[in-house]
């Protein structure tokens, strides 16, 4: 919905993983969808969805780095990314980077978990996350730091203002945020 007032023909997908978010960007038929991760495993297992559902022609998913995009200034419509962004290695580059290749008028699309705000699920929230997390990280992997990063990075993440400040700041505009579900998760949009 956040981009189909712009009818994007070309969606480049950051930090893609197994492609779930570029596959569900095909809902928008474009001509062109580059999801890039660096996650060669997790790429894997993204071109089988994608050669099961005959889309090879629409979608590529290949090996890339958030920070340094293979892709012409300006050759995309759309740059998204949904979950990843909290792991660049340099959110502002990355960011960027993002912008970079973005034609005029295009936009970024970014889902990121965010801290909510209302009372008692904000308390729940936290303690779900700090607490719960990651004893089931334990349990499933042998490992407490398995799903420990998740809280921390979430934690760190600037959410809200801070994040749309940011994005004015290496030149969208119209930027935007709409909190979904008691704010667990944040849209954040803006205009090249």
């Amino acid at each position: 919905d956040c981009l189909r007032d712009i009818a994007p023909q070309r969606i480049l997908d950051v930090a893609t993983g197994t492609g779930d978010f570029a596959i569900a960007a095909l809902r928008l038929r474009p001509l062109e969808v580059v999801g890039i991760d660096i996650a060669e495993n997790m790429l894997a297992v993204g071109r089988k969805k994608v050669a099961n559902k005959g889309m090879q022609a629409i979608l590529t998913l290949r090996h890339g780095e958030a920070e340094q995009i293979d892709l012409a200034d300006g050759s995309m419509d759309a740059s998204i990314v949904a979950f990843g962004a909290r792991n660049f290695e340099n959110l502002l580059q990355g960011l960027r980077e993002m912008r970079r290749v973005l034609r005029p008028g295009g936009r970024i699309v970014v889902l990121e978990f965010s801290r909510p705000a209302v009372v008692p699920f904000r308390q729940l929230y936290f303690f779900y996350f700090r607490r719960i997390l990651p004893l089931i990280g334990r349990v499933v992997s042998g490992s407490t730091d398995a799903y420990r990063y998740l809280p921390d990075t979430v934690m760190q993440f600037p959410e809200g203002e801070a994040f749309l400040r940011i994005l004015r700041d290496i030149g969208f505009r119209g930027v935007r945020q709409e909190r979904l579900t008691f704010g667990i998760a944040t849209i954040y949009t803006g205009d090249k």
